[in-house]
């Protein structure tokens, strides 16, 4: 894709206040539906609870004028259910807005009633609220918003929903994905931002892969000459990948399961070592996959298997990227806030979405802290302000 992302600040500032009037009147419904959202347990892989979720994000659709058409698409192997929102088709450009989320989470069954909903000192807790149920009921009410105050966008807007992105997106959800990409001007992710609310701009691809080895099982004790240690020749393996990270060009390798051998006195026969890398380009990606990938046992004798690769390619900022963040810049100008930017470490669906050529603006999402852990939350306050954003944002593109 070729296209040029064209922003025209078309929101004035009396349209701002009315925009952040209404998210502030409709709060208390967001953080509502933001509620049953996270009660509805969804973690990965748990179709009835996707099934749930899903229907539920469907029915709230069903009263929004703005919504052209809903769909639940089952996810391969009855993973669960990705949703897809069209919305103000009919506008007066062909390519369209593309608002990508997840409603799965990496919180298992049980989590909510472990830690349940709570509202305290101003910030509102729950499993998956933050990365992302409450981005989730935020997306539907900017859609409902643009509709109630007569802000038609210039370009038809798609907000896709997926079920599988805790997982890395392998069962349908990537496809959909790269699939309403390919036909979108600009791919706008509702991942939480990073500290501060800035919005993500760059975000590294990751790699994962396993390191076999096979060696020859002998007693310890009595002939050890005779054994092949799969674990000695896993670790200097291991020590090899760790001199593969260059922090100056962003490429972190990071071992981070290992196993081996049965019994102490014996000379282990297998061994396997779990890699997470990250890169910031392509080109990285491919040099650091073709390192791993031609590794030779430093043992003539042992064997050495690799598998895995390179799961998402990186979200670079590019002219475009700052482009699209440039005009989410001046559209928090018109609600009196400055708002940063951040390259990070971790990646999202946007990075499938830059990597088929669209123009990526990630973490879009409510400000909180504690993503996939137990004191996972958002700021109440800023429920109001980062729908008005979002909102201004899909009116202006």
């Amino acid at each position: 894709m070729t296209t040029t992302t064209n922003v025209q600040m078309s929101i004035t500032p009396q349209t701002a206040g009315e925009i952040k009037t209404y998210f502030e009147r409709r709060r208390a419904d967001v953080t509502a539906l933001a509620r049953r959202l996270v009660e509805l347990e969804s973690p990965s892989g748990d179709a009835a609870g996707s099934r749930a979720v899903a229907a539920l994000l469907v029915g709230v659709a069903r009263e929004i004028p703005s919504v052209s058409t809903f769909e639940m698409i089952g996810a391969r192997e009855g993973y669960g259910e990705h949703v897809r929102f069209k919305a103000f088709g009919g506008g007066r450009a062909d390519r369209g807005i593309l608002i990508v989320g997840h409603s799965d989470t990496v919180h298992p069954r049980g989590s909510v009633g472990a830690r349940p909903w709570r509202e305290e000192g101003g910030k509102l807790y729950g499993p998956g609220v933050f990365d992302m149920k409450a981005n989730c009921a935020l997306a539907l009410e900017v859609l409902r918003a643009c509709g109630e105050l007569g802000i038609k966008p210039l370009r038809p807007v798609t907000l896709l929903l997926t079920c599988d992105e805790e997982s890395g997106s392998a069962n349908g959800g990537r496809e959909l994905v790269e699939e309403e990409a390919r036909a979108a001007e600009c791919v706008l992710v509702l991942e939480p931002p990073a500290p501060g609310g800035r919005v993500k701009t760059a975000r590294k691809g990751t790699g994962y892969y396993e390191l076999s080895v096979e060696g020859r099982a002998a007693h310890a004790g009595l002939e050890p000459e005779k054994g092949v240690s799969a674990v000695l020749e896993l670790a200097r393996q291991i020590t090899r990948l760790h001199e593969l990270n260059d922090p100056a060009r962003g490429t972190t390798v990071s071992v981070g399961v290992i196993k081996g051998g049965t019994h102490s006195n014996v000379v282990p026969a297998e061994a396997r070592a779990e890699v997470d890398v990250r890169f910031s380009t392509l080109d990285e990606a491919r040099r650091i996959d073709g390192l791993i990938r031609g590794a030779e046992p430093f043992d003539g004798r042992a064997k050495l298997s690799v598998e895995g690769g390179i799961n998402r390619p990186p979200l670079e900022r590019t002219e475009r990227v700052a482009a699209l963040y440039e005009a989410a810049r001046r559209a928090a100008s018109l609600f009196d806030f400055e708002l940063g930017e951040a390259s990070v470490g971790g990646a999202s669906d946007g990075n499938f979405a830059a990597a088929v050529g669209a123009a990526v603006l990630d973490g879009l999402g409510v400000e909180g802290d504690g993503a996939h852990a137990a004191h996972e939350h958002i700021i109440a306050d800023a429920l109001p302000l980062r729908g008005a954003l979002l909102a201004a944002l899909v009116a202006s593109i």
